[in-house]
């Protein structure tokens, strides 16, 4: 059981056992794993299926390495999707994110990459992603994504990063 306080509300969800007992990051000591490929990225149960509602994740300290010189890149990801059946567990897709530390590939590869992992994980009805990547050699590279269209109805919030005039 769920339990989630809210305006003053007490909100229930109930998750299957099976959910808990597939989870094999959350609550336990979980390394870094050696590459994205070899990452477990993990779903539960969407305690409220057939709600349309937008699941937001940021990740500020992104960092990949240039698969041609070996130099870090960095980047600011901003996740959007709405959930179906699944959602994704956080933990996992922290630790996921973080496999792309020592990972070579273009900024177009990594941003995509990591919204395919997510969309086939977790098969929601719409996701979308925005890789703001900081400058190397005085040039951004900003990539953006999205499954299709957004569902009639879905808010859709702004990604609330601002071009680049040296982000920070």
């Amino acid at each position: 059981m769920l339990r989630i306080a809210h305006g003053g509300r007490l909100w229930e969800a109930r998750l299957s056992e099976g959910d808990h007992g597939k989870l094999t990051q959350l609550g336990r000591p979980a390394g870094l794993p050696a590459s994205p490929d070899a990452a477990v990225l993990e779903c539960v149960a969407n305690p409220h299926p057939g709600r349309l509602y937008v699941v937001r994740f940021t990740a500020s300290e992104f960092t990949s390495l240039c698969p041609i010189t070996g130099q870090p890149d960095f980047a600011h990801l901003v996740i959007d999707y709405a959930p179906d059946a699944r959602l994704v567990e956080s933990k996992s897709l922290k630790l996921y994110l973080a496999a792309f530390r020592n990972h070579g590939a273009f900024h177009e590869d990594c941003t995509l990459a990591v919204a395919r992992r997510i969309a086939d994980t977790i098969q929601p009805l719409w996701l979308r992603i925005g890789g703001y990547w900081y400058p190397r050699g005085g040039m951004p590279i900003d990539v953006f994504y999205q499954t299709g269209p957004a569902p009639e109805g879905l808010w859709l919030p702004d990604q609330g990063v601002a071009p680049y005039r040296g982000r920070g």
